[in-house]
Order: structure tokens, then C-alpha cells, then sequence
């Protein structure tokens, strides 16, 4: 079509719409860019920085996620400048947050070749596991601060605004207003914030208390189950 955009991604020739994303064109002809703060019931927000690429010309990598294409543009996804720099946030997010339940994240090491010892002194975080309410915890130690958990609950899903950033730099995490429980805030424990997280940082209650060993019982117990058996008994 006339309207469309003819550039070039990793050589390959590619046609798309104008407003496309760098993204969504490499997808379209079958290269698959690393992202984390992506997901597909989520606003793109170019937070995580993994998704950046080369553009010929350009003096800063582009966040692919955002950045539309333009006639005539060179992209390469694979440049040794690009990989070193996904290679150092992996290494950066892997020395400081705990990515045991972060499956989407650890698959990256191998193609980067993580060096996952790079960073030994680094502080890591270590915030207590908040336990409020009988639907999930908040560990925010395995927390990348994506931001998909605060896009989901505001204007792209649930409009509840119960979550949102707070503290600055290294103290930054998710958080309530004015550090109330969850039971306290507007959540309506619809449960899409846990849905979209990448990273277990938001886990079902029920199966975080399965991963401490707890019983069955104590697990009905402690999300309201047990309760409910005994009314209907």
C-alpha cells in the first residue's frame, strides 16, 4: 500500500503500516526481539530497556517497543552494541532481584551469555514478604518493577488504581497509597496483576503457602476455605 513503510530489520526487507513499533515490524517478518515489561494486555512503556535496538544513524539504541519506524530505516536487532547492553541489564536485574520464578527472564542468560557473577558486591533487594490478604502475596524481592501490575490495575484493564510506584532509584518498588494492606486500598482482588506478572514478585496465596511446606489444611484455612466448609457443613 502507499501509506506504508519500507524499512530494513537484521537485512530483511519489511512492509508496515506508518505508527507500527520497531517491534511489532520485526515480529511481522519473524524476528523475535527479548522483552520484559511487554505483555499483550499491557500500554508498551519502554521501562525494562531489553527490547533495544540499532538504528543506522541514530546515536542512542532505540526501545523497540516504542519507537515507530520510518521510510528507509536500518535496524539491526543482533549488533554486538546491542547485545552488550541486554547482556548488562540481565546482569544488573540478576544481581540485585531474586529471578528463581522468573522462567520468561532466565531463558535470556544462555543467548546473552550472562555473566551471572559480574556484579558480586552488588546490594540485593531483600524486602519482607507482604502477607495482607487471603488472595496473593507481594514479594518484592523477585519484583523487576515491569510495571505490568500497575498498568493492568489503572487504565489498561480494571481502572482501581490500587497500586502504583513508589521511593526513588535503588529504593523504588510497587506499592500502596500511603502504605496501606491491600484489603485496605481500592483492590478488588480481581487477580490481573498477578496474571500478568513475569516474575512471581505477585503470587496466588494459596500456592506461596503450598511452596512453604504448608498442608492442605492450613492452606484452606488460611485463605478463607475452611471457613466456607464449616458454614456449608
Amino acid at each position: 500500500m502507499a501509506d506504508d513503510i519500507h524499512l530494513t530489520i537484521d537485512g530483511q526487507p519489511a512492509s508496515v503500516p506508518a505508527g507500527t513499533t520497531i517491534l511489532e515490524a520485526a515480529r511481522s517478518i519473524g524476528i523475535q526481539i527479548p522483552t520484559i515489561c511487554v505483555h499483550e494486555a499491557c500500554t508498551a512503556n519502554a521501562l525494562c530497556r531489553l527490547c533495544v535496538v540499532e538504528v543506522e544513524g541514530a546515536r542512542v539504541l532505540a526501545p523497540s517497543c516504542v519507537a515507530q519506524v520510518s521510510q528507509g530505516m536500518q535496524v539491526s536487532t543482533r549488533s554486538e552494541r546491542v547485545e552488550r547492553s541486554r547482556r548488562t541489564i540481565l546482569e544488573m536485574l540478576d544481581s540485585t532481584v531474586d529471578l528463581s520464578d522468573s522462567p520468561e527472564i532466565l531463558e535470556f542468560f544462555d543467548a546473552y551469555q550472562v555473566d551471572r557473577l559480574r556484579f558480586p558486591g552488588a546490594e540485593r533487594r531483600d524486602p519482607t514478604v507482604i502477607d495482607d490478604n487471603p488472595m496473593y502475596v507481594r514479594d518484592y524481592a523477585k519484583c523487576v518493577l515491569c510495571w505490568r501490575c500497575v498498568q493492568v490495575c489503572a487504565e489498561d484493564a480494571q481502572y482501581t488504581f490500587a497500586i502504583n510506584f513508589s521511593g526513588r532509584g535503588f529504593e523504588t518498588q510497587i506499592g500502596t497509597f500511603f502504605d496501606q494492606s491491600m484489603p485496605q486500598t481500592t483492590c478488588v482482588f480481581c487477580g490481573q496483576c498477578v496474571g500478568v506478572c513475569p516474575t512471581g514478585a505477585l503470587k496466588p496465596k494459596r500456592q506461596w503457602l503450598l511452596e512453604q511446606g504448608r498442608s492442605l489444611d492450613e492452606v484452606m484455612q488460611a485463605t478463607g476455605m475452611g471457613r466456607k466448609k464449616r458454614r456449608s457443613g
